[in-house]
């Protein structure tokens, strides 16, 4: 069993992006994801791989995906091929955007490794609908097959947790639930054989719900004894 942890850091500028990639590499990051939907200016991304010795991946999400980039979806995924093209090792698209598929084969092209995911900020649906979605992004050529729910009860976790573990030997999935009652799924998932899990810097940089700090889960794991 492998348990990775992918620090997840919102930088408003290149120059604190790479400060928060060093923080992150401190803490022994295993991945990191840098959310580009963040940068107040695009101008630099470019230089921002060439500071990072840990893989990157590249999450650009639009209004509409909870995320706060605000342009055009086709500047969007242009600055996701342009991540690629200079070194992020992963892009993070999401399953139902224009034109899927011509994107994930530019990433390739560009030498990134694609994370197909899909969210749901409502709900946690049932094991059949989450294989379905599991099916639709290893077709689309998923890298890495992203699910992730929101909890909306103690149980909703069972539901990730099961899915995740038979997932897993099919693709490289990460699968947990959102919200303050996912934090169970979102610590235990990789023990159940999610690629990596997520964690934020410290309590004031969290990039999603219910998400934990790098400080909570290290000491978590260490308790169960899994670290």
């Amino acid at each position: 069993m492998t348990i990775q942890v992918c620090i997840s850091v919102p930088p408003k500028t290149v120059e604190e992006a790479f400060c928060l990639i060093e923080e992150a590499e401190a803490q022994h990051a295993d991945l990191i994801e840098v959310r580009l939907d963040s940068l107040k200016n695009y101008a630099r991304i470019a230089e921002i791989p060439s500071r990072s010795k840990t893989p990157l991946i590249a999450t650009n999400k639009s209004l509409e995906h909870h995320g706060r980039f605000s342009r055009s979806e086709d500047e969007r995924q242009k600055i996701l091929v342009q991540a690629a093209r200079n070194g992020f090792e992963y892009v993070d698209v999401d399953l139902f955007i224009p034109n899927i598929r011509e994107l994930i084969d530019d990433l390739r092209e560009a030498g990134a490794k694609p994370i197909v995911s899909f969210h749901d900020f409502d709900m946690t649906f049932e094991l059949s609908r989450l294989s379905l979605v599991l099916e639709e992004e290893i077709a689309l050529g998923a890298e890495v097959c992203k699910i992730v729910t929101t909890a909306r009860s103690v149980e909703d976790n069972l539901t990730t947790l099961n899915f995740v573990s038979e997932a897993s030997k099919k693709a490289k999935t990460v699968c947990f639930a959102m919200g303050e009652l996912g934090k169970p799924s979102r610590l235990l998932s990789p023990v159940f054989g999610a690629f990596f899990t997520f964690a934020s810097l410290d309590e004031k940089r969290k990039t999603a719900k219910g998400q934990l700090t790098i400080q909570e889960m290290r000491q978590a794991y260490e308790l169960l004894g899994l670290r």
